[in-house]
């Protein structure tokens, strides 16, 4: 079962609404979804994504509600950037930015989400651009 089905953005969107935007083309709704998750799992790189996410053949192992109302935000934006038939596109635009700054926070390591696997980098060589580096100015060497 995918992460996320249509019919999940019952709690962001009615469903006469997405119906109108779509105009009856469910791929739309489908595609604003996988564009939504695509851009959470950016964010989310360090964490377990099959676990998290699943894959086309696989559930997810590990369910959290916010991190899925998070990906529903971004997937109301996705959806309502088509046309926006009696919603607010200020609400929906400010709830989309709020994800993305929360999703950014996990990235950074500000915040912590409870209980989200890690991916396992045991067995893997250390990718590039996970290194640290650090270095010094000379000394300086003033007389006077």
């Amino acid at each position: 079962m995918p992460f996320l089905l249509p019919s999940d953005l019952k709690t962001h969107l009615y469903d006469e609404v997405v119906t109108e935007i779509t105009r009856g083309d469910d791929s739309l709704t489908t595609n604003a979804i996988a564009a939504a998750v695509q851009e959470a799992k950016i964010y989310l790189s360090k964490f377990d994504l099959v676990a998290l996410f699943g894959t086309a053949e696989t559930d997810p192992t590990f369910t959290d509600a916010y991190l899925l109302a998070l990906v529903k935000d971004l997937a109301t934006w996705h959806l309502l950037r088509i046309a926006n038939p009696g919603t607010d596109n200020a609400i929906a635009r400010t709830a989309y930015e709020d994800a993305i700054g929360v999703l950014k926070s996990i990235q950074n390591g500000s915040v912590q989400p409870a209980g989200w696997p890690y991916a396992d980098t045991a067995a893997e060589s250390v990718p590039d651009g996970n290194s640290i580096n650090w270095s010094s100015v000379p000394k300086r060497s003033n007389y006077y």
